[in-house]
């Protein structure tokens, strides 16, 4: 009797955070890995623990040509892919006193642009793999405008864009896709936020493995839609911030003058 073969893998900022957790729950589970990430030593880690199911294809994948060899090292390795989980991102802050546009060009490259050069490099990967299926980190913040977030909020509604355009077209190839929107994951909340909210990596990453064995369309996270990412202002004069609701000016707006 013929034994089905492993599901394969590329998951995307696998070193750490929730990365990392959700490559241990895909191991296993049995499936074979392609593990990314700028820092080589935990996927090489990654891979001393889990002896023939680990590829590892780390390189900085802002650089769409070290992206393409990834994705023809997978090919020459596997010679198709299953599910493609496009993890890696990263947040930088934005000071509005000294406002730096090369921290956007930075976050829109890492988040956007590497992401849609992993997309090129695994599409026909997939057109080739057993009940493909793509998954995107979006994130909640596309929903919420934040303070000093202008470079992380600009490439999240992007990539959220991408993936759902994507979602249209490559449906006459069966390619399934799921988009997930994760909000706070071990990140400091303030001293006024409900505790519950403080998933760790690995629930988070066990949860998120389970549901996406059923392919939904979204994949929010339960509990996890940044009530509390950024201190909201407080300071008299500015504006004022709140979940759910429009934004409003503490003081009368200025008006230009004729």
């Amino acid at each position: 009797m013929s034994r089905t073969p492993p599901r394969r893998y590329w998951l995307t900022g696998a070193s750490n955070g929730i990365g990392a957790a959700l490559a241990e729950e895909i191991l296993k589970a049995g499936a074979h890995l392609a593990v990314s990430s700028r820092s080589l030593a935990p996927l090489n880690a990654l891979s001393q623990r889990y002896p023939g199911q680990v590829l590892v294809v780390a390189g900085d994948l802002t650089n769409g040509q070290r992206v393409r060899e990834i994705g023809e090292q997978i090919a020459k390795e596997w010679g198709s892919l299953d599910t493609m989980i496009l993890n890696a991102g990263t947040c930088e802050y934005v000071d509005a006193n000294q406002f730096d546009s090369s921290i956007i060009e930075h976050i829109v490259r890492t988040n956007l642009l590497a992401s849609s050069y992993c997309i090129e490099a695994a599409r026909p990967l997939l057109q080739a793999g057993t009940a493909p299926h793509l998954v995107g980190m979006a994130s909640s913040v596309t929903y919420l405008p934040l303070p000093r977030a202008e470079a992380y909020g600009d490439s999240k509604p992007g990539l959220r864009h991408l993936f759902e355009s994507l979602r249209i077209d490559v449906a006459p190839e069966n390619i399934e896709m799921t988009i997930v929107s994760p909000g706070l994951i071990d990140i400091p909340l303030s001293n006024d936020a409900p505790q519950h909210l403080n998933w760790s990596a690995d629930n988070a990453a066990r949860y998120l493995f389970d549901m996406l064995k059923h392919r939904p369309l979204e994949l929010p996270l339960p509990e996890l839609l940044m009530p509390v990412l950024w201190p909201l202002p407080q300071k008299p004069g500015k504006t004022g911030l709140k979940i759910g609701k429009g934004m409003e000016q503490n003081n009368p707006p200025i008006e230009d003058l004729p």
